[in-house]
C-alpha cells in the first residue's frame, strides 16, 4: 500500500480507501448488507493497508454505521481513520446536531470520529450552518474529543465551494466528486487544487463515477487500445487520480472481493508523475467518448430514496443508462420489465419533487423518469 499526506494533518492515509456506501446486499435491498461477506472485504482491506474508512447516517438504508461499528470490532478501530457524516437535510435546529451526532457514535459504537464531516453541501445547508452557528459547536465538540477534524462534502457548483473554503478557517478536509470525466463538474480540478493550496485534504469520490467508466463501450475500448500499458479502465482512472499531488486518496465504494482485490493491487503501484503526456492525451480523448454517452449524470447514490411514492430512481436510470450507452435496449428493457417490480417503476413518480431537491447530480428527475419510462416500458426484444 502506498501512503499520501493528509492536506496538514500530520497523518499518512492510505492512497486508497473503502466506502461504505456500496457494500455487497443481498436479495437486491440496500439496506439489508451481505455482512458475511462484506466483513470479509472490509477487513482484507484494513489487513492490505487500507488506513480510512468512510460511512454516512444515510447509507444502506441508514445501516452502514451500525455495519461499520461492528466491523472495526476486534482491534480494527485502532488501524483506521473513521470517518462519518452530519446528514445535512435533516438539520433543523441547532439541538440537532448532538441529536445526530450522539446517534451516530451509538451506531458506530466508538467514543470519537477521527473526522466529521458536514454532508453533500450546498449553497442551500450552507446557509443554514452558517445560521446555526455550526463552527462554534464543532469546536466545543472537538474540545470535548468527540471528533478530531471537521470537514465537509460536497455537490454542487464551484463559486458555492470556494465560498465554503473561505467561509472557515479550520477545515480539514473536502470529500469532492472529481474522475477524468468531472474535471469542469461541481468543484472539480479547480476546487481540488484550491482546497490543497489552504492545506486541506482532499479525499475523492465516485473515482468511477459510480461504476460508470470502470466499463469500456466501444469507442473507449479504441482509445486504451493504443496504448501498450496493458491497463484495465479502473486502472486508468485510478491511476489519473493518484498522479496528482492533491488528491489524498480515492475512496472507493466496493462491492464485490473482486472490487477490493484489484483497487488493492492497484493502490500498491500508486504515485504521482505516473501518467506520460501520451497517457494524459489519451485520458482526454476517452472523456470526449464517454461525453456522448450516458445521458443521465447518476451516480447511484441514493440520496433520492426512498421515494415517497416507492420509484426505483436509480435502478431505473442505470437500465436506461446502459441501454443507450451499449445500444444495450433489449436488455435494459428486460431490466426494467422483470428486475424492477412495476410498483417501482417511473410510470408511479408523482412529480412530487422531493428527489430532485436533494439530488446531488441535479438531474430533472421527472423529466428522465418519464423519458425513461418511454424507452423501456416496452417489451424487451
Amino acid at each position: 500500500m502506498q501512503y499520501r499526506k493528509f492536506g496538514s494533518l500530520d497523518w499518512e492515509v492510505s492512497a486508497l480507501s473503502f466506502g461504505a456506501m456500496r457494500l455487497p446486499i443481498l436479495d437486491g435491498d440496500s439496506g439489508k448488507i451481505d455482512e458475511p461477506l462484506a466483513t470479509k472485504m472490509v477487513r482484507g482491506a484494513i489487513d492490505a493497508g487500507v488506513n480510512y474508512v468512510d460511512t454516512a447516517w444515510g447509507y444502506h438504508q441508514e445501516q452502514s454505521e451500525r455495519f461499520v461499528g461492528k466491523v472495526l470490532k476486534d482491534g480494527y478501530r485502532e488501524k483506521v481513520h473513521l470517518a462519518t457524516k452530519m446528514p445535512s437535510w435533516l438539520i433543523k435546529e441547532e439541538a440537532d446536531f448532538d441529536r445526530y451526532l450522539e446517534e451516530q457514535l451509538k451506531r458506530l459504537d466508538v467514543d470519537h470520529l477521527d473526522v466529521y464531516l458536514l454532508h453533500a453541501m450546498n449553497a442551500r445547508y450552507w446557509q443554514n450552518y452558517q445560521d446555526l452557528d455550526v463552527f462554534s459547536w464543532a469546536e466545543k465538540r472537538m474540545s470535548e474529543g468527540l471528533f478530531h477534524h471537521f470537514g465537509f462534502s460536497f455537490h454542487d457548483d464551484y463559486p458555492v465551494f470556494e465560498a465554503i473554503v473561505n467561509g472557515y478557517d479550520h477545515w480539514a478536509m473536502a470529500q469532492i466528486q472529481y474522475n477524468y470525466i468531472d474535471i469542469d463538474y461541481q468543484a472539480g480540478r479547480k476546487g481540488l487544487k484550491l482546497a490543497a493550496d489552504r492545506g486541506m485534504a482532499v479525499v475523492v469520490m465516485e473515482p468511477l463515477r459510480g461504476g460508470m467508466i470502470a466499463k469500456s463501450p466501444p469507442p473507449v475500448a479504441e482509445t486504451w487500445a493504443k496504448s501498450e500499458r496493458g491497463w484495465s479502465p479502473v486502472a486508468w482512472a485510478l491511476n489519473w487520480l493518484w498522479d496528482q499531488p492533491e488528491v489524498s486518496t480515492a475512496l472507493s465504494g466496493m462491492s464485490v472481493m473482486e472490487h477490493v482485490e484489484e483497487n488493492l493491487a492497484l493502490a500498491g503501484e500508486a504515485a504521482v508523475g505516473k501518467l506520460t503526456d501520451a497517457d494524459q492525451a489519451l485520458v482526454a480523448e476517452a472523456r470526449e467518448q464517454y461525453a456522448s454517452l450516458a445521458p443521465i449524470p447518476c451516480t447511484q447514490c441514493e440520496y433520492c430514496l426512498p421515494c415517497p411514492s416507492g420509484v426505483a430512481i436509480p435502478r431505473i436510470f442505470a437500465a436506461y443508462n446502459e441501454a443507450v450507452a451499449f445500444d444495450a435496449w433489449g436488455h435494459g428493457r428486460w431490466v426494467y420489465n422483470n428486475m424492477i417490480k412495476p410498483e417501482a417503476r417511473a410510470d408511479n413518480c408523482t412529480a412530487c419533487g422531493e428527489c430532485e431537491a436533494i439530488c446531488p447530480q441535479n438531474i430533472q428527475i421527472i423529466e428522465w423518469l418519464a423519458t425513461a419510462h418511454e424507452k423501456l416500458a416496452k417489451p424487451a426484444d
